[in-house]
């Protein structure tokens, strides 16, 4: 088959020219108009899924504060594309880099499950709020991005590397292709294939499966567009197949899709309800609950942000090219100064923290380099206010696939590594594993920086690492230290 990836080549005087050309480096950075908006369109399809799951994870009467209120599912769904939307657009504009921004996974689940319990809503979302200020005062003042430029190459690689791994297991476990095995089953196996444990049992994995084959095959056949291709093909298929058999939500169904069933929708349209920004309680938590409690759960609201988006940078940075040799990306301080600030409007908004989200990776697999494929997908983040029933008929099933289409491009990043010396092998090892085992770039950082200087300091060779190496590996020790240090002062 022809090599059609000519067709997309970038040409002076050609597509993105101009001032667009100019202000977003398309052509200086080897990229197209084309690329750029298809990379953002996939990046928007493999991140839609945050439109609907944030309201799961923040809203409705299962999620109760302390007062016993709880977020409204619609006004929740509202306020995560408006963020969404507003911080992509600006991180492109003013970072210039295809990192698209939402809500963060692991901040909303530590909000419902362990922050909100203990105050209000708005008390709780005042923390994220000072979470972001001291990110953003930390970016200003240049400690991000001294830390970012501490890191050595090859954990940069292995992060990269552990980024690919953690999506594509994030693409398993959504498609139900993974399944965790439930406690009551007394086995040592925590995760098993399928439901059943030795077959693909239900028609959405099936698809799943499918559109991991589909999507392959279109990038070795360096089809232009083959992963926003594969999306639409089995959006498609999973629509033709509701009609039919009507599996439904796997919610209340065995077999089911695991979060939006793909079927046509009533309505498209609706005015959405911002109730929600502004309806923040800044120094709340603190007289709620005691200052150390408030304090504790503010430090593991900066580590966890501070090191996830850094993390995400890198492997993003390292993935689409845009890195030097040692691994440092232009303008970063920029970048870290205008994602810290994703605490703060998203905690202002009660939509959580948004961060850099590692689904990124599928449109810079489609080939965007700059920031105006964050345009195009925080563009359509706003548009999905107004259409919430029509972006939701896509099913995770067919967008998951990406990500581990994605996830087997990143590990590539290996080859920087030199494992045959085991004091890199295994804190890059344990970089790699960590994130998708314990289901959080922070902790696969935390763990290889840790290993890195223990292990250099074994070898003679501690004066060799960056004294700020040695200061967050310290402070990744009471990272992960913090609860039994918190019940010292219960």
């Amino acid at each position: 088959m022809a090599d059609s990836s000519a067709l997309d080549a970038p040409t002076p005087g050609g597509s993105g020219t101009g001032a667009l050309n100019r202000f977003f480096k398309i052509s200086e950075r080897g990229s197209t108009l084309s690329r750029e908006v298809r990379g953002g369109l996939v990046t928007f399809f493999t991140m839609a899924y945050i439109v609907v799951l944030n309201p799961i994870i923040l809203g409705g009467e299962h999620n109760t504060d302390a007062n016993g209120h709880f977020l409204q599912l619609d006004q929740v769904a509202a306020v995560t594309a408006l963020v969404a939307g507003v911080m992509s657009i600006i991180f492109g504009i003013v970072a210039n880099y295809p990192f698209a921004l939402a809500a963060g996974l692991g901040i909303n689940s530590l909000l419902a499950v362990t922050i909100a319990p203990q105050m209000s809503w708005p008390a709780a979302m005042g923390l994220v709020v000072i979470d972001g200020i001291i990110i953003v005062v930390l970016a200003a003042t240049g400690f991000r991005t001294a830390v970012f430029n501490a890191v050595p190459t090859e954990l940069k690689a292995a992060i990269a590397a552990g980024i690919g791994c953690f999506i594509a297991f994030v693409g398993l476990v959504d498609s139900g292709f993974v399944h965790r095995v439930p406690d009551a089953a007394n086995t040592t196996v925590p995760v098993q294939l399928g439901t059943e444990g030795n077959s693909i049992s239900t028609v959405p994995t099936l698809i799943f499966v499918i559109g991991v084959l589909l999507m392959a095959v279109l990038v070795v056949w360096k089809v232009p567009g083959g992963l926003l291709l594969g999306i639409a093909i089995m959006t498609v298929v999973s629509i033709i197949v509701e009609s039919v058999m009507g599996l439904g939500s796997g919610a209340t169904g065995k077999g089911g899709w695991s979060l939006s069933v793909p079927d046509i929708p009533d309505g498209v349209g609706g005015l959405p309800d911002l109730s929600l920004v502004g309806d923040v309680d800044l120094f709340g938590a603190f007289s709620q609950i005691s200052v150390f409690a408030a304090c504790a759960l503010v430090f593991a609201l900066v580590l966890s942000n501070f090191f996830d988006a850094m993390g995400t940078m890198t492997g993003l940075g390292q993935e689409a090219g845009l890195a030097d040799k040692d691994g440092a990306l232009p303008g970063i301080g920029r970048a870290l100064i205008v994602e810290g600030s994703g605490a703060v409007v998203g905690g202002a908004a009660s939509a959580s923290s948004n961060t850099v989200f590692v689904e990124s990776a599928s449109g810079i697999a489609e080939g965007a380099r700059t920031g105006l494929a964050n345009v195009v997908t925080g563009g359509l983040f706003l548009v999905a206010m107004f259409l919430t029933p029509l972006y939701s008929i896509i099913p995770l099933e067919a967008v998951a696939p990406s990500l581990v289409v994605v996830g087997g491009m990143m590990i590539s990043q290996v080859r920087n590594i030199d494992f045959t010396r085991f004091d890199v092998a295994l804190p890059s090892f344990l970089t790699i594993v960590t994130m998708p085992f314990t289901y959080s770039i922070a902790n696969g950082i935390g763990v290889g920086f840790i290993s890195w200087v223990v292990l250099a300091a074994a070898s003679g060779k501690a004066k060799t690492v960056h004294p700020l190496l040695w200061l967050v590996a310290a402070v990744f020790v009471l990272y992960f230290a913090r609860e039994p240090i918190s019940n010292l002062f219960d």
